[in-house]
């Protein structure tokens, strides 16, 4: 059996990797409180919003980051592009999929678990669709037992992320629930990890596809870009609270309906009394 190292830089690669864990999931959170504040549109604008966060930023970019510290002793690890790509769009469209559930449907457990079940089997999806993007001299295996374990652990994870989306208000609840949305997913992916086996193949030429530090640039502006943007975003519309009150504002404006209008006098005309006084004789 080869050996296999996940952390070939030590502790840098799993912190960046959960600290973007962190980030995706507490902006994912801060647009799912203003989704529920809103309706129509602007809900499943905000929801959209949510599922760019947590899978694209929050789930797959912690993937891929900590992936950069995975090595196989001498061998040359690539990826497929297409492959890798497809994973990404599994994770932003499984987080929709499930915070469009709960977003219209509701928190009640009805909604949540099957919601956290297609929403944990499309992460756990996405996770083994990145390992099949690896191409090496080498055949991998894994251990079915620790990978229904992570498939557990990605349902598990979900599941409460979902409830975390409709029941969490507040920055520092928010912030608490995205620091466990981040251990929970880091939870997930190394479990996943922990399931693979290598063993050495028979070399046959240089194996295809992209390095990982072809990806890292282009992954560094991806994931700049989108979390500036989803910040500013965030910063520049108000708040859940805010929200609910300025609704509120609206409704009981439109209940008392509009003030009749006034009729406006004109400066040079005179009061009614003073043309109504009888003339001097």
């Amino acid at each position: 059996m080869t050996h296999v190292q996940h952390f070939t830089y030590g502790g840098f690669t799993p912190v960046i990797a959960y600290l973007m864990s962190f980030i995706g999931s507490l902006l994912g959170l801060q647009c799912t409180a203003r989704a529920r504040a809103s309706e129509g549109r602007s809900r499943a604008a905000w929801l959209a919003l949510a599922a760019v966060s947590i899978g694209g930023t929050g789930i797959w970019v912690m993937h891929f980051i900590a992936m950069l510290g995975f090595t196989v002793t001498g061998m040359e690890i690539r990826y497929d592009v297409p492959l890798t790509l497809l994973s990404a769009l599994i994770a932003i469209l499984v987080v929709g999929v499930g915070v469009f559930l709960v977003g219209f449907g509701g928190g009640r457990a009805s909604v949540v678990l099957p919601a956290g079940l297609v929403t944990g089997l499309g992460i756990a999806s996405m996770h083994y669709t990145g390992m099949m993007a690896m191409d090496m001299h080498g055949d991998i295996s894994y251990d079915p037992l620790i990978v229904l374990l992570s498939v557990l652990i990605a349902v598990v994870a979900a599941t409460a992320a979902l409830w975390f989306t409709m029941r969490v208000s507040g920055h520092t609840a928010t912030t608490g629930a995205a620091l466990l949305m981040g251990v929970a997913v880091s939870g997930m992916h190394y479990t996943g990890m922990a399931a693979m086996r290598v063993r050495a193949a028979q070399a046959s030429g240089e194996p295809s596809g992209a390095t990982a530090a072809d990806f890292l640039t282009p992954l560094l502006i991806g994931v700049s870009t989108v979390a500036v943007a989803l910040l500013v975003i965030v910063s520049v519309f108000p708040g859940e609270e805010e929200m609910v009150y300025m609704a509120l504002l609206e409704k009981r404006a439109r209940r008392r309906g509009p003030r009749p209008a006034v009729p406006e006098k004109k400066a040079d005309q005179a009061p009614s009394w003073f043309s109504e006084r009888p003339p001097k004789s």
